[in-house]
Protein backbone atom coordinates (compact mmCIF):
# COMPACT_ATOMS: atom_id res chain seq x y z
CA UNK A 1 0.00 0.00 0.00
CA UNK A 2 1.10 3.18 -0.69
CA UNK A 3 2.16 5.20 2.45
CA UNK A 4 0.30 8.33 3.26
CA UNK A 5 1.53 11.01 5.83
CA UNK A 6 0.44 14.15 7.52
CA UNK A 7 0.52 16.96 9.83
CA UNK A 8 -2.33 18.40 10.83
CA UNK A 9 -1.72 21.76 13.17
CA UNK A 10 -4.17 23.90 14.77
CA UNK A 11 -3.71 27.73 14.19
CA UNK A 12 -3.72 28.52 17.91
CA UNK A 13 -0.40 29.25 18.15
CA UNK A 14 2.86 29.32 16.26
CA UNK A 15 5.40 25.99 15.69
CA UNK A 16 7.32 25.01 19.11
CA UNK A 17 9.55 22.34 19.53
CA UNK A 18 7.23 19.68 20.43
CA UNK A 19 5.04 20.65 17.09
CA UNK A 20 8.04 20.73 15.53
CA UNK A 21 8.74 16.57 16.45
CA UNK A 22 5.34 16.19 14.96
CA UNK A 23 6.02 17.72 11.59
CA UNK A 24 9.58 16.04 11.19
CA UNK A 25 8.68 12.86 12.73
CA UNK A 26 5.88 12.65 10.49
CA UNK A 27 7.14 13.65 7.03
CA UNK A 28 10.62 11.51 7.91
CA UNK A 29 8.07 8.43 8.53
CA UNK A 30 6.43 8.62 4.77
CA UNK A 31 9.47 9.86 3.06
CA UNK A 32 11.57 7.19 4.53
CA UNK A 33 9.13 4.61 2.36
CA UNK A 34 9.45 6.85 -0.29
CA UNK A 35 5.38 8.00 0.22
CA UNK A 36 3.53 11.28 0.68
CA UNK A 37 3.15 14.08 3.04
CA UNK A 38 0.14 15.91 3.27
CA UNK A 39 -0.69 19.15 5.54
CA UNK A 40 -3.84 20.12 7.13
CA UNK A 41 -4.62 23.09 9.01
CA UNK A 42 -7.46 22.47 11.55
CA UNK A 43 -9.28 25.74 11.99
CA UNK A 44 -12.27 24.48 13.77
CA UNK A 45 -12.34 26.24 16.58
CA UNK A 46 -12.01 29.89 15.90
CA UNK A 47 -12.11 31.35 19.68
CA UNK A 48 -9.06 29.64 19.97
CA UNK A 49 -7.25 30.68 16.82
CA UNK A 50 -4.46 33.04 16.49
CA UNK A 51 -4.42 35.70 13.62
CA UNK A 52 -1.98 34.79 11.03
CA UNK A 53 -0.72 31.56 12.57
CA UNK A 54 -1.41 29.01 9.60
CA UNK A 55 0.43 31.07 7.37
CA UNK A 56 3.27 31.47 9.86
CA UNK A 57 3.02 27.79 10.13
CA UNK A 58 3.21 27.13 6.35
CA UNK A 59 6.01 29.51 6.02
CA UNK A 60 8.31 28.10 8.68
CA UNK A 61 7.73 23.98 7.06
CA UNK A 62 8.55 25.93 3.81
CA UNK A 63 11.99 27.15 5.34
CA UNK A 64 12.50 23.74 6.96
CA UNK A 65 12.55 22.22 3.32
CA UNK A 66 9.46 20.28 5.19
CA UNK A 67 7.68 20.40 1.58
CA UNK A 68 4.15 19.30 1.59
CA UNK A 69 2.97 16.84 -1.69
CA UNK A 70 -0.87 18.04 -1.78
CA UNK A 71 -3.02 20.58 -1.77
CA UNK A 72 -3.52 22.46 2.09
CA UNK A 73 -6.68 21.37 3.50
CA UNK A 74 -8.70 23.45 5.82
CA UNK A 75 -11.44 22.56 8.07
CA UNK A 76 -12.81 25.52 7.75
CA UNK A 77 -13.40 24.49 4.41
CA UNK A 78 -15.12 21.24 5.10
CA UNK A 79 -17.66 21.91 7.63
CA UNK A 80 -20.43 20.90 4.68
CA UNK A 81 -19.02 17.47 4.68
CA UNK A 82 -18.84 16.78 8.29
CA UNK A 83 -22.47 18.31 8.68
CA UNK A 84 -23.30 15.60 5.86
CA UNK A 85 -21.82 12.59 7.72
CA UNK A 86 -23.46 13.79 11.44
CA UNK A 87 -27.06 14.16 9.49
CA UNK A 88 -26.84 10.51 7.83
CA UNK A 89 -25.63 9.17 11.45
CA UNK A 90 -28.43 10.85 13.19
CA UNK A 91 -31.51 10.18 10.49
CA UNK A 92 -29.69 6.46 10.65
CA UNK A 93 -30.02 6.59 14.88
CA UNK A 94 -26.46 5.84 15.38
CA UNK A 95 -26.25 9.49 17.11
CA UNK A 96 -28.32 11.51 19.16
CA UNK A 97 -28.99 14.81 20.09
CA UNK A 98 -27.76 16.08 23.97
CA UNK A 99 -28.98 18.73 26.57
CA UNK A 100 -26.74 17.47 29.34
CA UNK A 101 -24.52 20.14 31.17
CA UNK A 102 -20.99 19.74 31.30
CA UNK A 103 -21.31 20.55 35.53
CA UNK A 104 -23.64 17.00 35.62
CA UNK A 105 -21.36 15.27 33.84
CA UNK A 106 -18.42 16.63 36.03
CA UNK A 107 -20.38 14.52 38.94
CA UNK A 108 -20.54 11.35 37.21
CA UNK A 109 -18.18 8.80 38.43
CA UNK A 110 -14.74 9.19 36.65
CA UNK A 111 -16.60 12.37 34.73
CA UNK A 112 -17.64 9.49 32.25
CA UNK A 113 -20.88 9.99 30.56
CA UNK A 114 -23.63 7.70 30.84
CA UNK A 115 -25.76 8.36 27.73
CA UNK A 116 -28.01 9.14 29.94
CA UNK A 117 -30.16 10.87 26.60
CA UNK A 118 -29.50 8.08 24.11
CA UNK A 119 -33.30 7.13 24.84
CA UNK A 120 -34.52 10.53 25.36
CA UNK A 121 -35.36 11.40 22.05
CA UNK A 122 -34.78 14.84 21.70
CA UNK A 123 -35.32 17.28 18.71
CA UNK A 124 -32.83 19.99 17.72
CA UNK A 125 -33.04 23.06 19.66
CA UNK A 126 -33.80 26.46 17.77
CA UNK A 127 -30.95 27.95 18.62
CA UNK A 128 -28.10 24.64 18.19
CA UNK A 129 -27.56 24.34 22.04
CA UNK A 130 -27.62 21.15 22.07
CA UNK A 131 -24.42 18.35 21.55
CA UNK A 132 -24.68 15.58 19.38
CA UNK A 133 -23.24 11.81 20.66
CA UNK A 134 -22.41 8.97 19.30
CA UNK A 135 -24.35 6.03 20.11
CA UNK A 136 -21.37 3.31 20.76
CA UNK A 137 -22.08 0.47 19.26
CA UNK A 138 -18.23 -0.37 18.32
CA UNK A 139 -16.77 -0.37 21.70
CA UNK A 140 -12.76 -0.34 21.39
CA UNK A 141 -11.26 -1.88 24.49
CA UNK A 142 -7.29 -1.86 23.04
CA UNK A 143 -5.21 -1.15 19.76
CA UNK A 144 -2.15 -1.61 18.69
CA UNK A 145 0.14 1.47 18.02
CA UNK A 146 3.68 1.25 16.30
CA UNK A 147 5.76 2.59 19.09
CA UNK A 148 4.16 2.13 22.39
CA UNK A 149 3.01 -1.34 21.46
CA UNK A 150 -0.65 -2.50 22.85
CA UNK A 151 -3.00 0.20 24.44
CA UNK A 152 -5.82 -0.48 27.01
CA UNK A 153 -8.77 1.08 28.17
CA UNK A 154 -11.94 0.35 30.41
CA UNK A 155 -14.98 -1.04 29.33
CA UNK A 156 -16.12 2.21 30.68
CA UNK A 157 -14.66 4.67 28.29
CA UNK A 158 -15.14 2.19 26.24
CA UNK A 159 -18.67 2.37 25.94
CA UNK A 160 -19.17 6.06 26.71
CA UNK A 161 -21.02 7.66 23.77
CA UNK A 162 -18.81 10.71 22.56
CA UNK A 163 -19.27 14.18 21.36
CA UNK A 164 -18.89 14.46 17.46
CA UNK A 165 -20.70 18.25 17.76
CA UNK A 166 -20.43 20.53 20.43
CA UNK A 167 -22.81 22.28 21.94
CA UNK A 168 -21.56 25.29 20.53
CA UNK A 169 -22.63 24.20 17.39
CA UNK A 170 -18.62 23.38 16.34
CA UNK A 171 -17.64 20.27 15.07
CA UNK A 172 -16.01 17.92 17.57
CA UNK A 173 -12.25 17.23 16.62
CA UNK A 174 -12.93 13.32 16.76
CA UNK A 175 -15.67 13.27 14.05
CA UNK A 176 -13.46 15.81 11.58
CA UNK A 177 -10.29 14.32 12.00
CA UNK A 178 -11.47 10.94 11.21
CA UNK A 179 -13.57 12.31 8.26
CA UNK A 180 -10.35 14.34 6.68
CA UNK A 181 -8.01 11.35 7.43
CA UNK A 182 -9.94 9.25 5.30
CA UNK A 183 -10.25 11.76 2.51
CA UNK A 184 -7.02 12.28 2.62
CA UNK A 185 -6.25 8.51 2.13
CA UNK A 186 -4.01 8.80 5.01
CA UNK A 187 -2.39 5.26 6.16
CA UNK A 188 -0.28 6.14 8.81
CA UNK A 189 -1.39 8.60 11.88
CA UNK A 190 2.30 10.29 13.51
CA UNK A 191 1.24 12.29 16.28
CA UNK A 192 1.90 13.09 20.18
CA UNK A 193 1.37 10.56 22.68
CA UNK A 194 -1.23 13.08 23.88
CA UNK A 195 -3.89 11.95 21.26
CA UNK A 196 -3.71 8.06 22.79
CA UNK A 197 -6.77 8.81 25.30
CA UNK A 198 -8.87 8.83 22.07
CA UNK A 199 -7.67 6.94 19.29
CA UNK A 200 -10.35 3.97 20.59
CA UNK A 201 -13.10 6.91 19.72
CA UNK A 202 -11.55 7.10 16.54
CA UNK A 203 -11.25 3.58 15.62
CA UNK A 204 -14.79 2.89 16.69
CA UNK A 205 -15.78 5.73 14.40
CA UNK A 206 -14.16 4.21 11.13
CA UNK A 207 -15.49 0.62 12.18
CA UNK A 208 -18.81 2.16 11.98
CA UNK A 209 -18.55 4.29 8.96
CA UNK A 210 -16.63 1.20 7.24
CA UNK A 211 -13.95 2.87 6.06
CA UNK A 212 -9.82 1.35 6.03
CA UNK A 213 -8.28 2.02 9.45
CA UNK A 214 -4.51 3.87 9.51
CA UNK A 215 -1.60 2.95 11.23
CA UNK A 216 -1.15 4.47 14.57
CA UNK A 217 2.13 6.09 15.93
CA UNK A 218 2.32 7.93 19.11
CA UNK A 219 5.37 10.28 19.61
CA UNK A 220 6.74 10.77 23.22
CA UNK A 221 5.61 14.12 24.25
CA UNK A 222 8.32 16.83 24.39
CA UNK A 223 8.35 18.17 28.66
CA UNK A 224 9.63 21.16 30.29
CA UNK A 225 11.36 21.52 33.15
CA UNK A 226 8.18 21.10 35.36
CA UNK A 227 7.71 18.26 33.72
CA UNK A 228 4.83 19.69 32.30
CA UNK A 229 4.07 18.91 27.98
CA UNK A 230 5.04 21.53 25.60
CA UNK A 231 2.08 23.38 24.50
CA UNK A 232 1.22 26.59 23.09
CA UNK A 233 -1.69 26.08 26.03
CA UNK A 234 1.67 26.30 28.44
CA UNK A 235 3.40 29.04 26.31
CA UNK A 236 5.54 27.10 24.76
CA UNK A 237 8.34 29.38 23.23
CA UNK A 238 7.85 29.39 18.78
CA UNK A 239 11.40 27.46 17.84
CA UNK A 240 14.30 29.67 16.30
CA UNK A 241 14.99 29.43 12.73
CA UNK A 242 18.40 31.31 12.80
CA UNK A 243 20.52 27.61 12.97
CA UNK A 244 18.35 25.01 10.86
CA UNK A 245 21.05 22.64 11.32
CA UNK A 246 21.03 22.60 15.18
CA UNK A 247 17.13 22.68 14.98
CA UNK A 248 17.07 19.54 12.61
CA UNK A 249 19.77 17.96 15.07
CA UNK A 250 18.00 18.82 18.11
CA UNK A 251 14.96 16.87 16.47
CA UNK A 252 16.45 13.63 15.17
CA UNK A 253 18.16 13.39 18.95
CA UNK A 254 14.69 13.45 20.45
CA UNK A 255 13.37 11.23 18.05
CA UNK A 256 16.39 9.03 19.27
CA UNK A 257 17.74 8.85 15.47
CA UNK A 258 21.26 8.59 14.35
CA UNK A 259 23.43 11.90 13.29
CA UNK A 260 26.11 12.13 10.75
CA UNK A 261 29.31 13.07 12.73
CA UNK A 262 30.32 15.79 9.90
CA UNK A 263 25.95 17.33 10.41
CA UNK A 264 27.88 21.12 11.17
CA UNK A 265 29.18 20.53 7.19
CA UNK A 266 25.97 20.15 5.89
CA UNK A 267 22.91 22.08 4.40
CA UNK A 268 19.76 21.45 6.64
CA UNK A 269 18.29 19.63 3.16
CA UNK A 270 21.33 17.62 3.37
CA UNK A 271 20.67 16.60 6.68
CA UNK A 272 16.82 16.26 6.01
CA UNK A 273 17.98 13.80 2.92
CA UNK A 274 20.43 11.97 5.29
CA UNK A 275 17.60 11.62 7.99
CA UNK A 276 15.16 10.27 5.62
CA UNK A 277 17.36 7.46 4.84
CA UNK A 278 18.56 6.41 8.34
CA UNK A 279 15.07 6.71 9.78
CA UNK A 280 14.49 4.01 11.41
CA UNK A 281 10.81 4.54 13.71
CA UNK A 282 12.26 1.33 16.24
CA UNK A 283 14.29 3.75 17.60
CA UNK A 284 11.80 6.54 18.93
CA UNK A 285 11.48 6.49 22.33
CA UNK A 286 8.44 4.56 23.99
CA UNK A 287 8.05 7.61 26.79
CA UNK A 288 7.65 11.34 26.93
CA UNK A 289 10.99 12.94 28.04
CA UNK A 290 12.97 16.39 28.87
CA UNK A 291 14.51 18.08 26.63
CA UNK A 292 16.21 21.36 26.71
CA UNK A 293 15.91 23.19 23.21
CA UNK A 294 16.84 26.80 23.50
Amino acid sequence: MHSIGRFAPSPSGLLHFGSFITALASYLQAKAKQGEWLVRIEDLDPPREVAGAAKHILTTLEKLGLHWDKEIVYQSARLDEYQHILDQLVQQKRAYYCDCSRQRIQHLPHHLYDNHCQNRHLKPSVDNSMAIRLKQNHPICHFIDNIRGRQNITQAVAREDFTIKRKDNLFAYNLAVVIDDHYQGVTEIVRGADLLPVTTKQISLYLLLGWQLPSYYHLPLVLDQNHNKLSKQNHATPIKLDNIGQLMVDGLRFLGQPIPEDWQDATPQQLLMWAISHWNIDYVPKYDKMFNYE
